[in-house]
């Protein structure tokens, strides 16, 4: 058991019986009030999210997670594929666990996944990735204004801006929080 104030991203409760994943957690004080924690929860069972509120020391139900990285393999109908480096076992994830983690998957990529009661509930990518640029639009001369982009396909499929000097087969940096352009890696 745990306080309310204590929850934090990533953590595992168990809210109305059912085992919860933390996706986003704010401490709120309003003007007069008592406090509270507002979170969002995603539970494991159905896959759906709530928005739940706790008083600041209210008791939480937590559950033991486990964490594995695992290596992404292929896609295909069934799923994404992914390897265990350790025992070489075969996992299969579904495309709804996965979220926007498969805008950025690209074979032999490490990823962590975190498991509750032995069931994948969580994938957590790296803070940026590196990929190659395999299809953008060359910069027009001339058109050197401040800060000018052009949009670029990545080897995952994802596109995004990136300055007129990035070429096809060059290898940017992206930050996988906000999918934006870091610099060429």
């Amino acid at each position: 058991m745990a306080l309310a104030n204590d929850l934090r991203k990533g953590m595992a409760i168990r809210y109305n019986g059912n085992p919860a994943i933390i996706l986003e957690v704010q401490h709120r004080t309003p003007g007069n009030l008592r406090a509270f924690v507002q979170a969002i929860v995603r539970y494991i069972n159905t896959g759906k999210s709530a928005d739940v509120r706790f008083s600041s020391t209210e008791k939480v139900d937590t559950v033991d997670v486990s964490r594995q990285k695992l290596e992404f393999s292929y896609n295909d109908p069934q799923g994404y594929h992914f390897i265990d480096p350790e025992t070489y076992d075969t996992i299969t994830l579904q495309a709804s666990l996965l979220e926007e983690a498969r805008e950025y998957l690209v074979e032999n990529m490490t990823l962590e996944v975190l498991s509750l009661e032995g069931k994948p509930a969580q994938v957590e990518l790296p803070a940026s990735v590196t990929l190659k640029v395999v299809e953008s639009a060359e910069g027009v001369k001339g058109d050197s204004a401040n800060n000018v982009q052009k949009p670029a396909k990545l080897e995952s499929g994802k596109v995004v801006q990136v300055p007129l000097f990035i070429k096809e087969g060059e290898k940017v940096r992206i930050d996988t929080r906000t999918g934006n352009y870091m610099g060429r890696a």
